[in-house]
């Protein structure tokens, strides 16, 4: 089943990831990020109720929640400024980065060591995404230069514990609670932000207009999290991260679906790549 929860979270994610775009560019990167995490805190409330009861303040398993969700918050915060700021074709290959910095936690951390056939093929595995995700190589011969790259190397390195994090708190509490605990903190931040910034008049028409793109977006995104929580029950937390991460190729498969577009020679073999090392990772997994 921990395969069936990535492949789950990769396709989620792709088509997450594609509504997040659309939720952003409509209302605002906070906005869009609070109606899907408040989302997830009410729905989920019911599920992780019986478990808040049993849950302390000086448990261990309090702190990993909290250490959980503000890491989680400053990667998304990151994230959604790196895409707003950056090119999306220079600032994308660098969040394949989070499959090699999610494996080196697992390893030093857990002890999940990898057999060498795994090896190869999360390398295989990177090196599509990067493939798929670069529309020209143009694009990187001038990388330091680009703005959003140094913050998409921040979002990386963030996500990646928070990857990382979510595989432990889910083993040590359960895939809900994590998912609930860490929406529940987000949301309670962007509370505050909205609330500074003045924008809860602008959250009530962005509802009002795009109510859809909210609640389609809100289930997809919240489902990758949980399927990917699953996941790491019984997967190393490695696999789940390089099976998921192949939403990206599934992205781009959406776009030539819906967007009509078309891949160049190279971001097809990147896309081969990936489908092939994410579904062969599946099986010897």
């Amino acid at each position: 089943m921990g395969i069936v929860w990535a492949f789950i979270a990769m396709i989620s994610w792709g088509i997450g990831d594609f509504l997040i775009q659309r939720s952003a560019r409509k209302m605002g990167n906070g906005i869009a990020l609070f109606f899907i995490t408040a989302f997830a805190t009410i729905f989920l409330f019911p599920f992780v109720f019986p478990e808040l009861l049993l849950l302390r303040f000086i448990d261990y398993r309090f702190w990993l929640l909290l250490g959980t969700s503000v890491v989680l918050l400053i990667a998304a915060s990151l994230d959604f400024e790196a895409l707003r700021v950056g090119k999306i074709s220079v600032v994308e290959p660098v969040y394949a980065l989070e499959v090699p910095l999610t494996v080196a936690l697992g390893n030093f951390f857990l002890g999940e060591w990898l057999s060498p056939l795994q090896d190869v093929f999360i390398v295989l595995l990177i090196l599509g995404i990067i493939l798929v995700s670069c529309k020209s190589f143009r694009a990187l011969k001038k990388f330091r230069l680009e703005t959003g790259v140094f913050l998409a190397v921040l979002a990386t390195i963030a996500m990646s514990g928070a990857n990382f994090l979510f595989g432990v708190g889910a083993r040590h509490t359960s895939p809900l609670l994590i998912n609930w605990f860490t929406s529940a903190f987000v949301t309670l931040a962007l509370i505050g932000y909205l609330t500074y910034s003045h924008q809860w008049k602008r959250l009530g028409r962005s509802w009002h207009k795009q109510r859809k793109l909210i609640v389609g977006v809100s289930i997809m995104d919240n489902l990758a999290w949980i399927a990917f929580s699953f996941s790491t029950l019984t997967l190393p937390i490695a696999i789940s991260t390089g099976i998921s991460e192949s939403y990206i190729a599934f992205a781009a498969c959406l776009g030539l679906w819906i967007g009509h577009e078309r891949l160049a020679r190279h971001q097809g073999v990147g896309l081969i790549c990936v489908i092939c090392s994410a579904v062969v990772l599946g099986f010897i997994s």
